[in-house]
């Protein structure tokens, strides 16, 4: 879809999130079908009968499917904030304990005219930030005590906006919906599995002699392969489709928080800062595609569920008007030592 713009661009991202989130839904009634086709492969009869009569019990699988879907949707919609608390063990700020923090979000705030969300902050030495919620009264960011004690002021505020743009552009519901719907995935899916594995077995067991009229059977073996076939498709597509939705977000956001600050330079030195210490322990995946940065990846970042920060660098540079952080060199480098600075005016020169 061509955008032109950062709105547009903001609009197209919804747009094509909506439709991925639409393709997870799938994925549920595909896993549905699956396991459909693993209990009617417990016959004897050929695979054409067997697909038949799962395709018929979809009938009255799919609403079945709708509901606990809809339930588990429901559940995570209420209680997800405190779940993500407990796992990461932050707790919630006000401005008296923590000023510097509360007033830098709240000048965001007021300078779009955005409700403020809450604050929490994780205790870890790693530098990390993520957003969460699922409406106004439930959007929270939560920040890392080593971010706070390794950025100056102007690179936490970038972190500040880049999370609020998260919110703005409701980013953050559309990924804590996809870890839902693919936490619905994962256990079913396993429930299936479990159950070919653990659960009745008659296409192990010997057959009795048939006779030509009856040899059309055979089919158990093939639908529980493709049963298999399926779910792990589906496991494979719901995480091609989490990846794709976090890393069309990150550079959106990135844009927002220089679009709200007017810094870029912020953000840039911001991200610098993160890359080197952003890994949260013990924290779920879920989790780390919401940060600022997820250094979690898979191999050859096939399968990273944000894009490289030197990408992410470049974007700023390019289109933002950023500059990257000149470092002052200290040692002789392979073309030898750096020239020496000019020497100041109206100082005498060396003979």
């Amino acid at each position: 879809m061509q955008a032109y713009g950062l709105y547009t661009h903001i609009r197209a991202n919804r747009i094509r999130s909506g439709l991925l989130i639409a393709g997870l839904f799938l994925l549920v009634y595909v896993v549905t079908f699956a396991g459909a086709l693993a209990v009617e492969g417990l016959s004897d009869d050929g695979l054409d009968a067997i697909a038949g009569r799962a395709a018929a019990d979809m009938v009255v699988l799919v609403p079945l499917a709708t509901i606990g879907a809809g339930l588990w949707l429901s559940i995570a919609w209420q209680f997800h904030q405190g779940l993500i608390g407990l796992v990461t063990g932050s707790k919630g700020v006000t401005r008296e304990a923590e000023p510097r923090l509360y007033n830098l979000l709240e000048n965001l705030c007021i300078s779009r005219g955005v409700t403020m969300p809450k604050l929490s902050i994780m205790e870890t030495d790693a530098t990390n930030a993520f957003a969460t919620g699922l409406n106004e009264k439930q959007y929270a960011i939560t920040v890392t005590r080593g971010l706070l004690e390794t950025l100056d002021d102007a690179e936490i505020e970038a972190v500040l906006a880049h999370e609020l743009t998260h919110i703005r552009n409701r980013d953050v519901a559309v990924m804590v919906i996809a870890v839902v719907v693919a936490g619905v995935l994962s256990f079913f899916g396993e429930m299936v599995f479990r159950w070919l594995v653990n659960g009745p077995r008659r296409w192990d067991a010997p057959s009795a002699p048939r006779s030509d009229s009856n040899r059309k059977g055979g089919g158990a073996f093939a639908a529980i392969l493709i049963a298999l076939a399926l779910i792990a498709a589906a496991w494979f597509l719901s995480l091609v489709i989490r990846f794709a939705l976090s890393r069309s977000r990150e550079f959106l956001a990135d844009a927002g928080a220089v679009e709200l600050t007017k810094n870029p330079d912020a953000m840039i030195s911001a991200l610098t800062k993160i890359q080197a210490k952003a890994e949260l322990e013990a924290v779920p995946s879920g989790i780390m595609e919401m940060c600022v940065e997820n250094p979690r990846s898979g191999f050859a970042d096939l399968f990273a569920t944000h894009p490289p920060v030197s990408e992410r660098i470049e974007a700023l540079v390019r289109f933002g008007g950023g500059r990257v952080p000149e470092q002052t060199p200290t040692a002789a480098g392979p073309w030898g030592a750096p020239d020496p600075a000019p020497p100041a005016a109206g100082s005498e020169p060396r003979v």
